[in-house]
């Protein structure tokens, strides 16, 4: 009998591989089933093994486990369905030897061994790069780990633009500086004491800051790139396409939130995030009282035929922030000829790159590194 709870047990997390969560610790564990699957497949060969056809409840059990088992194992089917094609997908928006890293291009997008491979940690260093009374604005910044100037990622983090910080999924960060970036993850004016344009005005002082000390930090300033998730997905985009910073090469998104105005309109589920709370406490008011501030902090609304080269990162089974808003933006950039890639992973969910190891977080790290790569050449 306890068996068979366990396999139920496993059952249900293993739905939150292919269905979307419900509610908010739900959303969570669905990160940790669909990017950690390899631990439960472990749980369910351990289970499954533990006893067989003896009696109905092991007879039940073994069933409901191999069921368990078969669906943590579509995060890595899947992954292995996008990765057949992403190279070439790739190359075709991007060209001939945009794939190309350290002279080779054989490196898979994904791999079951890479799943187990341990990552190299950069040590930041925390800078101040803007003050106000009271308030400090940091950056934590990881130097390259290739000699002599190197292009600099600027990250902005998310966190429904009234908290989190720069200390999120640093894993990304030592991992592109030991690839040859530097990487400046910075800290920005939340909400709701601080409202839209503040964090973007904060990026632009960011990069000031970077430019003017471009030297002891050896910058590339002819190569910054910004990369934003979910709310920091919004912050990066309105900076990127709004701003026109000198040197800045391309943008990443992750999971943004590109058009405010319907973001507003299709709420998400209150047992998930009070997004129209989070969006009034960010923009200053409701839509009815503000129209022209949700138009104005809505990214797409600015992008044109100048805006620079993007690359989209969405799941498919994000709950927090639709994939809808990565579709319209990627609309937008075709209507204007922009150069710009679109990764869809049909079961990940929002956060999934909190493990850049697991099946989204490969797919994703290999196409931003190929994307700076590309777009900083």
């Amino acid at each position: 009998m306890t068996r068979l709870v366990i396999c139920i047990l496993l059952l249900l997390i293993s739905l939150l591989t292919v269905f979307k969560a419900f509610e908010y610790y739900m959303w969570m564990l669905a990160i940790v089933a669909s990017e950690f699957c390899w631990v439960f497949i472990i749980f369910c060969a351990i289970a499954l093994s533990s006893g067989f056809f003896t009696s109905k409840y092991q007879l039940a059990g073994t069933i409901v486990g191999l069921v368990a088992l078969a669906l943590f194992i579509t995060p890595i089917v899947r992954a292995y369905a996008v990765a057949s094609t992403l190279k070439q997908n790739f190359t075709t928006v991007f060209g001939q030897g945009s794939t190309i890293i350290k002279g080779e291009n054989t490196q898979p997008p994904f791999s079951i061994s890479n799943m187990f491979k341990a990552n190299k940690e950069v040590k930041a260093k925390q800078l101040t790069y803007k003050t106000y009374p009271g308030l400090a604005l940091t950056m934590d910044y990881f130097p390259t780990q290739v000699v002599g100037r190197r292009p600099c990622v600027v990250v902005v983090h998310g966190g429904s633009w009234n908290k989190g910080d720069n200390t999120q999924l640093p894993e990304l960060n030592s991992y592109l500086a030991t690839s040859g970036y530097n990487v400046a993850a910075i800290n920005y004016r939340l909400a709701p004491k601080y409202q839209t344009p503040a964090p973007v005005e904060d990026i632009h002082d960011a990069m000031a800051y970077l430019r003017k000390h471009a030297d002891e930090l050896h910058i590339d300033t002819n190569n910054f790139v910004l990369l934003g998730r979910s709310a920091g997905g919004q912050i990066a985009m309105l900076a990127a396409y709004s701003l026109h910073e000198p040197g800045l090469k391309g943008l990443i998104d992750y999971y943004g939130v590109a058009d405010m105005v319907w973001g507003y309109s299709i709420p998400s589920s209150p047992l998930i995030m009070d997004s129209r709370k989070v969006l009034v406490d960010y923009v200053g008011g409701t839509y009815d009282q503000v129209p022209d501030k949700f138009a104005a902090c809505s990214p797409i609304e600015y992008v044109n035929a100048q805006s620079v080269p993007t690359l989209i990162i969405h799941g498919g089974n994000d709950v927090l922030v639709s994939p809808i808003h990565s579709g319209k933006l990627d609309a937008k950039l075709t209507k204007f000829g922009i150069k710009h890639f679109y990764l869809k992973l049909p079961w990940a969910t929002h956060g999934f790159d909190f493990n850049i190891n697991g099946p989204g977080g490969q797919l994703a790290t290999y196409t931003v590194e190929r994307f700076l790569n590309t777009v900083t050449k």
